[in-house]
């Protein structure tokens, strides 16, 4: 009976991923030509999925409102670098752990939607819960948070592969710039106007109702996304799935990419620094607090110049990257970083923290769009979710690196740990100009075997 029950799963599963059912064979023109055609419905309905999600995520941002959050249940340097471990790495550090089954399987749409409503999108509605226990409760608040969060971030991290290919089967390269920054622009714009929102809802309601509002409002957007991106038309190619079948060997597939790719391997090491120098992110809302004894309704004002910043970063990637590509983009990104860590350090008074959250927020901005799309453009399209789980995965080990060594320099002084955040970006800034050739200007592609 168990052994039924446990076969009856399994093929519950595969049928509800599609993975057993049957690929058309058509030539990549008929796929080309179908991308086309269902260009616009795919925009539309994407653009709904983005404007929401991203609506919905300025009520918990990582950077602002759930340090403020967790100011109010601990002030242990741990339970902050474990917010920013989590914050940063999370959405990265799975993808090359599942990059090798995702690209097995002919179809991401199921994985993206099905899979991805239990393992990213339920888990949210934890947090207006652990919000109300909070008071009455705090330790049992704070143990529900941390698994609410890390649910949320490493599901979404497992199926990332999946959607990011999803994403480049439906939008050709020349235009997903385009499509990702402007649909980026749109929902952090939405963002924006929900960090002021959320500005409001900290000051006016008492804790820990302001929260349970906030996080309530998130967990309701997010999933009403879920609806629109359930709704793309993804094309399948049939040639690319029968490659797939035959590769196996993930392992030694991984081995041989970053040993024979030498320009992706470059980039990678550019990416890590990048992403290690941001180790002072998840703390500078703590900073100002213990610095300034800033207002709740400060940190709103924060959130609306990080969400702005990024905004504006989204649709400058977008347009400059269709044209020129995403290296320079992300050299601009990752320089803006380093003047806002400067000024992190040097601030004098609180003032100049809106200016810093402006910069911070138009990295990443750029590093949304740029970061994500250039990972596409450096291999062939069967092997693009393997590019992508090792790109990903590789900011997401920097982003385990960041926060912990961020959190043992914040014990000791958070202007150190700015100095350091701007250095190692200067760093990582100088490391991608000089060694790494943009992709869309090389002759050949990485043969992998």
């Amino acid at each position: 009976m168990g052994t039924q029950t446990v076969g009856w799963g399994r093929l519950t599963i595969r049928r509800v991923l599609q993975l057993d059912a049957p690929v058309i064979e058509r030539s990549e023109a008929e796929v080309h030509d179908e991308m086309q055609a269902n260009y616009r419905w795919n925009f539309a309905v994407n653009l709904g999925d983005g404007a929401f999600f991203w609506f919905g995520l300025s009520f918990i941002s990582a950077t602002t409102i759930l340090p403020l959050f967790l100011s109010k249940l601990t002030s242990g340097p741990f339970w902050f670098a474990l917010l920013a471990v989590l914050g940063q790495s999370s959405w990265y550090l799975p993808q090359l752990f599942t990059s090798g089954a995702i690209e097995r399987v002919a179809r991401k749409k199921p994985l993206v939607v099905h899979l991805g409503m239990i393992i990213e999108r339920l888990p949210l509605w934890l947090l207006p819960v652990a919000a109300l226990l909070s008071v009455r409760s705090p330790q049992l608040a704070l143990a529900l948070f941390f698994i609410a969060y890390a649910w949320h971030g490493l599901g979404a991290g497992m199926i990332a592969p999946a959607w990011s290919d999803l994403i480049a089967r439906c939008f050709p390269v020349e235009k997903r710039g385009r499509f990702f920054g402007f649909t980026s622009f749109v929902g952090t714009g939405l963002g924006a106007i929900g960090a002021i929102f959320s500005g409001w809802l900290l000051e006016t309601y008492p804790f820990p109702t302001n929260f349970a509002y906030a996080f309530l409002i998130a967990t309701v957007a997010v999933t009403l996304s879920w609806f629109f991106i359930a709704m793309t038309r993804e094309p399948v190619p049939h040639t690319h799935v029968q490659q797939v079948a035959q590769s196996g060997q993930t392992r030694r597939k991984l081995l041989q990419i970053l040993r024979g790719d030498a320009n992706f391997r470059r980039f990678l090491l550019a990416r890590l620094l990048a992403t290690v120098g941001n180790m002072g992110a998840g703390f500078l809302t703590v900073a100002a607090v213990y610095r300034w004894q800033i207002a709740d309704s400060t940190v709103g004002i924060f959130t609306t110049a990080l969400l702005v910043g990024q905004t504006l970063g989204n649709l400058f990637a977008g347009l400059l990257a269709d044209r020129w590509g995403h290296k320079i983009t992300l050299e601009l990104g990752i320089g803006a970083a380093v003047v806002a860590y400067a000024l992190a350090w040097w601030a004098p008074n609180v003032d100049w923290y809106y200016t810093l959250f402006f910069l911070l927020g138009t990295a990443n901005g750029i590093t949304i769009v740029s970061g994500v799309l250039i990972a596409l453009e450096f291999s062939r399209p069967q092997h693009r979710p393997t590019y992508i789980g090792i790109a990903n995965t590789t900011v997401g080990i920097g982003s385990v690196i960041g926060p912990l060594v961020g959190g043992l320099l914040a014990t000791l002084n958070y202007g150190w740990l700015f100095v350091l955040s701007a250095l190692i970006g200067v760093l990582a800034l100088g490391l991608l100009h000089f060694t790494v050739l943009e992709p869309r200007r090389q002759k050949d592609f990485f043969a992998v075997e």
